[in-house]
């Protein structure tokens, strides 16, 4: 059964933790270079094979005692508002450009630099931690995906678009923010549970 609520927040918190990364900058690039659902398709197998890691991960977690794993997914996240809140932007990734604009050539070029550039990265860091944090792996695991797939698709259609229009700072804080949040809630209920 699948849970909107976990899915939702799940979607709200990747969704703006991966929007100032360097995946939309990544998706503009590819997308200016070739045809976007060429390079979604490659970019959406990727993520997918990041969130399976990260719920799979995040499920061996929920084999822990409750209070250790909501201690550590509130140390993850406080963490993870850190690291968002320190981040200096980041610069344009190397993208070498397939010989041909074949389906395979683009999409796999798509599919290799996400699956190099996010692997380790912060949101599969969260995803692995809300997995463990709500033990719901597949409404954590389609929130996850969902987000990262939006932000690739704003990424690879519009995100010149957007980022003249919603400053990166603030879509930065307001991830931070959610992030402490989930941080402190989970370090609360480990201490009062």
């Amino acid at each position: 059964m699948i849970s909107f609520s976990v899915m939702a927040l799940v979607f709200g918190v990747v969704f703006l933790a991966e929007l100032p990364d360097k995946t939309a900058l990544a998706g503009l690039v590819l997308g200016t270079r070739y045809r976007a659902s060429y390079v979604f398709a490659g970019v959406a197998a990727a993520f997918a094979l990041h969130v399976a890691l990260a719920v799979a991960a995040g499920s061996v977690l929920t084999l822990l005692p409750q209070q250790i794993v909501h201690a550590l997914t509130g140390v993850l996240f406080l963490g993870g508002a850190a690291v968002l809140l320190m981040k200096k932007g980041e610069g344009e990734e190397e993208i070498r450009k397939p010989e041909n604009q074949s389906f395979w050539k683009v999409s796999s070029a798509g599919f290799m630099l996400i699956l190099v550039a996010e692997f380790g990265d912060l949101t599969q860091i969260m995803t692995a931690n809300l997995a463990a944090r709500y033990d719901d792996p597949l409404s954590v695991g389609l929130g996850a995906v969902l987000a990262l797939w939006a932000v690739a698709g704003l990424g690879i259609v519009g995100g010149r678009a957007l980022m003249k229009k919603v400053p990166l700072g603030l879509i930065t804080k307001v991830a931070a923010l959610l992030m402490l949040a989930l941080g402190a809630w989970s370090l609360y209920e480990a201490v009062a549970g």
